[in-house]
């Protein structure tokens, strides 16, 4: 594998101080009480706000009432944009629309459409399927709304990256099974695929920076600490008996994380039931690596990549 540079191996230094692992449920519902406003250091470490996007707070249906969501729409654009189905990662158990306002509003800049970003909730007050449903819920709710912000409802991709990332390619899964909006693109970054946790990578990275195996089994068992919730395919997505009909997808994995195979193995399995599938390795990076785009020099590729697949796929059927 490739060498981690000094950068990476020092954001994973900082992080194992915070770590999940060493956290009880009640220091982890203190956590999420805090909010992480916008400042010059938050901003300089995750990216801040794209200029050129409008954002704007609103609500939409969860699983059990009302979710906070956060809608990017860029600037000088007209007519109905494609819509795009943000879900944040943070183990289900932390992460935040500040947080992720750099990815969703360079999405939003870099590919013309509306960015829906979903604030479901967190475990360990929430444990699965809730946050599952919310999204699922958010996501028929947004689709029904889709006009209010100017966007197309029959034109939609869920992107999500680790957590999220599972939460995304769950969705596409209960959007086929119930007959929900239909999905045209899935972007996976770094997603967690399988928590009965049989993939090799888990072993192999088990001490890398900013995840460890330590911390895999700790949001796990915050999440669903059900053993036998664990291989339902709307906890693990591969696990599903059946993958035909998903949209196609992007893949993106970090070479230097320990769920890296969950990702490869996902693919394999969308192609293998005739989905297609672009996957991409980001050598010597670690999970997470989007999350801290001015310390990771494969962020900007990253997203650029992942932009460009959405503009392709939503594209109007007349110009792809």
């Amino acid at each position: 594998m490739a060498k981690l540079d000094l950068r990476v191996r020092l954001i994973g230094r900082a992080l194992r101080r915070i770590s999940v692992t060493g956290k009880s449920e009640e220091q982890i519902l203190t956590d999420q009480q805090r909010t992480l406003e916008h400042n010059p250091v938050l901003d300089w470490l995750l990216g801040g706000l794209a200029a050129g996007v409008d954002v704007t707070d609103d609500t939409a249906d969860g699983g059990e009432g009302r979710i906070p969501v956060r809608v990017y729409r860029p600037h000088h654009t007209q007519g109905l944009l494609p819509l795009v189905i943000l879900v944040h990662g943070g183990g289900w158990t932390s992460g935040t629309l500040n947080t992720y306002d750099w990815l969703g509003s360079n999405i939003a800049k870099e590919t013309g459409a509306v960015v829906v970003s979903l604030d479901y909730r967190l475990a360990p007050t929430h444990r699965w399927p809730a946050a599952a449903e919310d999204c699922y819920a958010a996501l028929v709710d947004v689709a029904a709304r889709a006009a209010q912000w100017q966007a197309d409802g029959g034109r939609i991709a869920v992107v999500g990256d680790s957590a999220g990332g599972n939460l995304a390619a769950v969705l596409t899964l209960m959007a086929r099974d119930r007959s929900g909006p239909p999905i045209t693109f899935q972007g996976l970054i770094y997603p967690a695929t399988d928590l009965t946790l049989g993939s090799a990578s888990l072993e192999e990275n088990a001490d890398a920076p900013v995840l460890t195996k330590s911390d895999v089994l700790a949001f796990r068992r915050h999440y669903v600490p059900d053993d036998g919730d664990r291989s339902n395919p709307y906890a693990s997505p591969l696990l599903a008996a059946d993958h035909s009909g998903l949209p196609p997808a992007l893949i993106q994995v970090a070479e230097h994380d320990p769920i890296r195979d969950d990702g490869l193995r996902y693919a394999e399995a969308l192609r293998a039931a005739g989905v297609p599938v672009r996957v991409t390795t980001y050598v010597g990076m670690p999970h997470g690596y989007l999350a801290f785009p001015r310390l990771c020099r494969s962020a900007p590729q990253a997203l650029a990549e992942l932009c460009s697949e959405l503009q392709l796929a939503l594209a109007p059927a007349g110009v792809r």
